[in-house]
């Protein structure tokens, strides 16, 4: 363990067939204490709310057009005091990370990333910057020359970085990089971690249920005739058979946005009544406008800067809240 991780600076220690063949003994011999991953949360979090839900996306899309649209430069310091920027060619890298990639791009990028696993790693490899899945990322934390020491000594430090792709039908060796060759980029820490970071989605989990919950009874609402449950009783003569086969043609007659508002037709003796509140009586903008705004808080951005319906109540032009929320914004 102390000879494969008190590897040196620079670009760290990337023979893969070398690696290979410590990688075993080396992974075996830390304790679960000693790996920070991300888990399998991060493609639950694109998949359940960033590809699916519209608030959410909103959210992360308030938050990452700003943010990728900041320039990378060196800055003067005259006496303690910021004063004129200026380029270099240093940055050239951060400028063209990739072929025909900007600095727009990477940073959207990392963005992304700290959103949906609150974490980004970037490394360096043939003269252009790599994105590495968070997911399939682990930070080995420890202290060097003590194989039994853990992220909580108080000399531990960030030994290195496991990355481990993963592909349909293709195995991947994994490779060790050292804290030098990567940069990790995690704006909000995870109390329950001593390095890694925390999706600002986690706190409000249960409200993205809950608006995909309210999305989906609107729709369902729609497509059964925009209106509340409806009860169909029979006459106590009929059989289950009877019941089974009208229910089949009420339904292809009566169910979906296609056949609402038609004509109600009865036979045998049923009856009907309604039950269940419709959107009206659920107070259902409201309903699911509070808990869009609280998604938007926990994403930093408010219902207003989100484009909410919730902010944008008020004046015409909303245009006093609207400053003052890109006040708030800009200072945040």
């Amino acid at each position: 363990v102390k000879s494969a991780l008190s590897f040196g600076g620079g670009h760290g220690w990337s023979g893969v067939n070398a690696f290979a063949t410590a990688y075993d003994s080396v992974w075996s011999s830390l304790g679960s204490g000693d790996k920070e991953r991300i888990g399998a949360s991060f493609e639950s979090y694109v998949t359940g709310a960033y590809q699916s839900n519209g608030i959410v996306f909103a959210s992360c899309l308030a938050r990452a057009m700003p943010f990728s649209e900041a320039r990378l430069a060196f800055q003067r310091l005259e006496r303690g005091r910021p004063t004129d920027l200026f380029g270099a060619s240093e940055l050239s890298l951060l400028e063209t990370p990739w072929p025909n990639g900007t600095t727009g791009e990477l940073l959207w990028r990392m963005i992304q990333d700290a959103d949906m696993a609150g974490n980004a790693f970037l490394t360096v490899t043939n003269g252009r910057v790599r994105r590495l899945r968070p997911d399939w990322v682990t930070i080995v934390s420890g202290v060097r020359g003590d194989p039994t020491a853990g992220p909580y000594d108080i000399d531990a430090e960030v030994l290195g970085y496991i990355y481990e792709p993963e592909g349909a039908g293709r195995v991947y060796e994994p490779v060790l990089l050292s804290p030098s060759a990567v940069a990790h980029f995690s704006p909000i820490p995870d109390p329950l971690a001593q390095w890694r970071g925390m999706s600002w989605l986690t706190p409000v989990l249960r409200e993205i249920a809950a608006d995909t919950a309210a999305t989906k009874h609107k729709l369902k609402f729609f497509e059964n005739g925009a209106q509340p449950g409806l009860v169909i009783k029979y006459d106590g003569g009929k059989t289950a058979d009877d019941i089974k086969r009208y229910k089949a043609v009420f339904d292809e007659a009566h169910r979906g946005t296609d056949n609402a508002y038609g004509v109600l037709h009865l036979g045998g003796g049923a009856d009907t009544d309604v039950f269940g509140l419709d959107l009206k009586q659920l107070d259902f903008k409201a309903t699911q406008g509070a808990g869009e705004t609280r998604i938007a808080a926990a994403a930093g951005v408010g219902a207003i800067i989100a484009r909410f319906s919730e902010g944008m109540a008020g004046s015409s032009l909303n245009q006093g809240n609207y400053q003052a929320a890109m006040r708030q914004f800009s200072d945040l």
